[in-house]
């Protein structure tokens, strides 16, 4: 089939509009987060007033005012922007994969637009369920944004600037309905694992804090306190991990089942096959540490952050650099 450039010039437009859009959203996030940080000063230092009024901690327990509730209205708007921009994305996706006619995650630029795209959605599905969960008390879950905007504008503009390829066919080996199955995938556990990512990445500052509150001393960084605590940051980064181990499972099974069908082989000891089941074996490790042998807290974290480093290192290294049967990165 013939390539539609003009339907791939819109779908250009549309992703530089996104972009545009993942800045405005980070930038009210940053400013929630600072609001977060001056509300938390100002309500200390009432408490702290409190307590010298009291003359002890018991009187200022009593006397203290709690918090308001904040009505984050900079975290309003950064959603809106979010979900304007995830719409666009999502609009570039499509444009994408209708000029060439197929699935929109045939070289590394593609996958890395697809896969940013599905970060973005999961997050404002994880708003949304916090939202309706928070009616009855639970936690708003925007305290993520600015920890996701971020990421995907970087992944969008590190994708534009070095792995941008013209739309054009796959090549013969990449012409299967297994790409569907098998690259989707590895897409949606790569976007699960980004996010779980960013949450120990949190976890681990706020562990941080905890040792230099514990110390005695005043830890920088204000706004952190308007995020969870560490132990509830670890039990996120644990599902999250935990839904994309299974998911890179099936993408470990089904990339050998199409090894089968086009090379005759389940297993070729391509460097693209190693590295994935180097991740597989690692985010093992973690689970099995984190689930039976009681790891939790940092020494765990650093095994999550092991994992994703390698995922990382499978796709902006042995995609380029490593030829082997899987060189199919596009750039």
């Amino acid at each position: 089939m013939t390539v539609d450039q003009s339907v791939a010039e819109v779908g250009n437009l549309l992703l530089y509009s996104a972009m545009a859009a993942y800045l405005a959203s980070f930038i009210a996030y940053a400013a929630d987060l600072a609001e977060g940080g001056k509300e938390i000063k100002a309500h200390e230092g009432r408490r702290a007033a409190a307590v010298r009024a009291a003359g002890d901690e018991a009187g200022a327990v009593l006397t203290a005012p709690s918090a308001p509730p904040r009505r984050r209205r900079a975290a309003a708007v950064g959603t809106s922007l979010f979900a304007a921009a995830a719409l666009l994305h999502l609009g570039s996706v499509v444009a994408r994969g209708a000029s060439v006619h197929r699935v929109p995650w045939g070289n590394m630029f593609e996958f890395a637009l697809t896969g940013s795209l599905v970060v973005s959605v999961g997050y404002l599905v994880a708003v949304v369920r916090a939202h309706r969960a928070g009616l009855g008390g639970g936690r708003d879950a925007r305290y993520l944004g600015t920890f996701v905007a971020g990421p995907v504008l970087a992944t969008l503009g590190i994708a534009l600037r070095s792995f941008y390829v013209e739309a054009s066919q796959l090549v013969p080996a990449l012409d299967s309905y297994w790409l569907i199955i098998h690259v989707f995938v590895a897409i949606l556990a790569t976007a699960l694992s980004t996010l779980g990512f960013s949450a120990t990445v949190l976890q681990l500052t706020q562990e941080k804090r905890d040792r230099v509150r514990a110390a005695g001393k005043r830890p920088g960084g204000v706004f952190m306190d308007a995020l969870p605590g560490a132990v509830e940051l670890e039990r996120t980064a644990f599902r999250l991990n935990a839904v994309a181990f299974v998911m890179w499972t099936f993408t470990l099974i089904a990339g050998a089942v199409w090894a089968q069908v086009a090379w005759n082989r389940y297993w070729n000891w391509d460097s693209k096959e190693v590295w994935t089941f180097v991740i597989w074996v690692v985010y093992a490790c973690y689970l099995h540490a984190r689930a039976t042998r009681g790891w939790d807290g940092r020494r765990a974290a650093w095994l999550s952050v092991l994992g994703f480093a390698c995922m990382l290192f499978n796709y902006l290294v042995v995609n380029i650099f490593f030829p082997g049967l899987h060189s199919y990165a596009g750039v």
